[in-house]
Formats: C-alpha cells, structure tokens, sequence
C-alpha cells in the first residue's frame, strides 16, 4: 500500500494549498517572507508529505489529507478565516491587551446593536399590523435609549467607538493588502508553473 506522504498532488490541489496558506497570511498569521518562502515550497511540491512543514505551525495543520488513498481537501481551506486560536499568550503588551479588548467589546456592541435593532423592527411590525395600534412608531424613539443600554453595560464610550472604527478600517485595510498580495503570489507561482510545463 502506498505511504499517503507519497501521493502525487495535482494543480488543483496544489492551488487549494496555496489559497489556505494565502488565508493564513491575510489573517496575519505569517509575514511577507515567510509567506514568499512557503508559497513557494508548497508550489513547487509534488507530494502530499513535501506540503506538511508548509503547515506543520498553522491552525487547522494540512488543507489536504488522505483518504482511502486518495487526496481529499479538508474544510478548513478555503474562503474564509481559519481556525482561531483561542489561548491569549503571556508575551502580549499591555497596549496590545487593551486593543484587543477594545475589538472584542466592540465587536459585542455591533452584535447587540443588531439583536436591538432587528427586536425593534419587529415589534413594530407586529403592534403596526398584527395588533392594528395606531401608535406603534413609539418604538422608534425608545430606540435612542435601548441602543444606549448595551454600551452602558460595556463600558463603551464614543471614544471608544471611534477609536474601535478606526481599528476596524486599519484591520480591514491590512486583510485586503495581505489578501491582494497572496493573490499576486498565487498568480506568480500559477505562471510560472504553466510555463515549466
């Protein structure tokens, strides 16, 4: 039987690895070097084992696996963000702790923001249509004071909330330059492959 480590992979799955290592380096998990070093190693492997210290320290570990001999494309790849990790590490500056706090207190805000929202909307439309009350907008001023509650709650001023949009802008900034760049990279690899062949 044959050593999984040895199954010859194709373009296709050669091109998903590439897109999960581009993912990881959109989600900032790896640099512009580290990023042109394993780009290239995974596009020039021709095995499912030449790809494994491409992604032996990433979350979520291969893109692709074998199964029953054959190379299957595992779900974490692909479109979106990859695994998270979860623990907080120790070596994180008080500044970058803050920042994270921030995000994730901004983050909480934006989702009551919309359970608040989507909970106004609808009762509106049941005291406006079901039960026929003529004064059923009287929900839309409360509004001002529910959306009040949740940043009461999280101690979230509008300093903070500006600042947390400015974050949001930045990060969403860096994401599309790395995803850009993983892009051009893959393109790279792509045309010169094509040309080799």
């Amino acid at each position: 039987m044959t050593d999984p480590d040895d199954l010859l992979l194709s373009d296709t799955e050669r091109l998903h690895a590439l897109t999960a290592l581009g993912d990881h380096y959109a989600a900032g998990r790896l640099d512009d070097p580290e990023f042109h070093s394993r780009s290239g190693d995974v596009a020039a492997a021709r095995t499912l084992g030449q790809l494994r210290g491409s992604f032996s320290d990433l979350p979520g570990g291969m893109p692709l696996t074998s199964v029953d001999g054959m190379i299957v494309q595992s779900a974490t790849a692909g479109g979106g963000e990859l695994v998270r990790s979860s623990s907080s590490s120790p070596a994180v500056s008080d500044p970058d702790r803050e920042l994270q706090d921030l995000r994730k207190r901004g983050r909480t805000v934006e989702t009551l923001d919309g359970l608040v929202l989507g909970a106004t909307l609808v009762a509106f439309l049941i005291l406006q249509f079901v039960v026929g009350w003529d004064f059923a907008w009287i929900v839309w001023p409360s509004l001002v004071l529910t959306l009040g509650v949740p940043r009461a709650i999280m101690q979230f001023s509008d300093s903070d909330e500006e600042l947390y949009e400015e974050l949001k802008e930045s990060d969403d900034e860096a994401r599309k330059e790395r995803l850009r760049a993983a892009t051009e990279r893959i393109r790279e690899l792509g045309d010169g492959r094509e040309t080799r062949d």
